[in-house]
């Protein structure tokens, strides 16, 4: 019997997890514990993505809230390595790449546990981003690498890491959006925000680099601003992002937005909906630059960079940054039936949780 723990910190894990915790229930021969950090706690959010994604509730709850980078990590820590001494793993799994992912790898890795990454090898080259540095982290540390698109192959090689840990097996991510998509096509978000498909715009905004200066939240609001006039935009507003909104007097200036419309936080079955039916997305996440590559969706992402290229080289991905010109030019041109098309990239079909788990049950002592 193998006895794995599967780590979640923040909603995009939920997503990593579920198909491989779905994998791992079918196998007699293992064993899994389900920790929840608490990294990101939202009762009605967690509680939306686990029934959502059919997950089982977690096992552990650690509970450590939101902090600074440093304390935070630290947190999780300390009370990761009492679950690990009480619960004896062979293996954590851990994905992504929010300080949980880091520091649960730091503590099982010195307590003699192996330690999976899923997610592997992506890099934005960007040490800016608290992100890149757990990435770092974690895959120089990690027994078993799980990459999603070529250029992880070839970050991990260059970064010397040894090549038998490394194993391509596409993206769990896709792996939830292909078990979920005819359950997420009778969710019924657009009768109740009363839109159409191709009728709407849909935005994500949620990093410090976009919305903690002023400055570039106002560039990103001046092109929502140009956009509305002739999309509606639907967006469902991070926390954070709203609290800045008041934070830097900003509030009079969306509510001029009379196309704009700020939601709750949604599901992950209601945002499929709403992805999958877009006329385009507005993003700065990571997860959301791959999903509408594989549903073909016209995606502009609002960073400086991308730690998953595969998705401009050859997906629906362009790269806008916070130029308000360039993102009303970019919109512009997709209104007018000139978005650049994409295709799926390789082995982004729905099975890489069975890849994955495969592995580790043949490698796993």
């Amino acid at each position: 019997m193998i006895k794995i723990i599967n780590v979640v910190g923040a909603r995009p894990n939920f997503m990593k997890i579920a198909p491989i915790q779905r994998v791992m229930s079918t196998y007699e021969n293992i064993e899994t514990v389900l920790v929840h950090t608490g990294q990101h706690y939202d009762k009605r959010m967690s509680k939306l993505f686990f029934v959502d994604l059919q997950m089982p509730q977690p096992d552990i709850y650690l509970n450590v809230g939101s902090a600074s980078h440093a304390e935070q990590t630290a947190r999780v820590m300390v009370e990761f390595e009492k679950v690990i001494e009480r619960e004896k793993p062979d293996l954590v799994v851990v994905v992504g790449d929010v300080n949980s992912t880091a520091a649960c790898s730091l503590v099982a890795v010195k307590m003699g546990v192996k330690v999976a990454h899923v997610e592997a090898g992506l890099r934005s080259f960007d040490r800016d981003m608290p992100e890149e540095i757990n990435r770092l982290v974690t895959d120089v540390i990690s027994d078993y690498l799980f990459v999603t698109e070529q250029s992880g192959l070839d970050n991990l090689k260059r970064e010397g890491i040894p090549g038998e840990k490394v194993h391509f097996v596409g993206h769990v991510m896709i792996d939830s959006l292909i078990h979920f998509a005819e359950k997420a096509k009778h969710s019924a978000i657009m009768e109740e925000l009363k839109v159409l498909p191709q009728d709407y715009a849909l935005v994500t905004l949620h990093r410090p680099s976009n919305v903690d200066g002023k400055e570039s939240f106002t560039r990103l609001l001046d092109a929502f601003s140009e956009i509305e006039k002739n999309l509606k935009i639907i967006f469902p507003i991070h926390p954070r992002s709203r609290k800045m909104i008041e934070q830097f007097g900003l509030q009079e200036k969306v509510d001029n937005m009379k196309n704009l419309h700020l939601l709750k936080p949604l599901g992950y079955l209601d945002f499929m909906k709403l992805m999958h039916n877009a006329k385009l997305l507005l993003t700065d996440s990571g997860g959301i630059q791959e999903e509408t590559t594989y549903l073909g969706v016209p995606c502009l992402t609002m960073r400086e960079n991308t730690e998953r290229p595969v998705t401009v080289e050859i997906g629906t991905n362009v790269i806008v940054g916070s130029d308000t010109e360039l993102i009303i030019k970019e919109v512009r041109k997709i209104i007018n039936g000139e978005a650049k098309k994409g295709e799926i990239p390789k082995l982004w079909d729905g099975k890489a949780a069975e890849r994955i788990v495969a592995i580790l049950v043949g490698t796993t002592p």
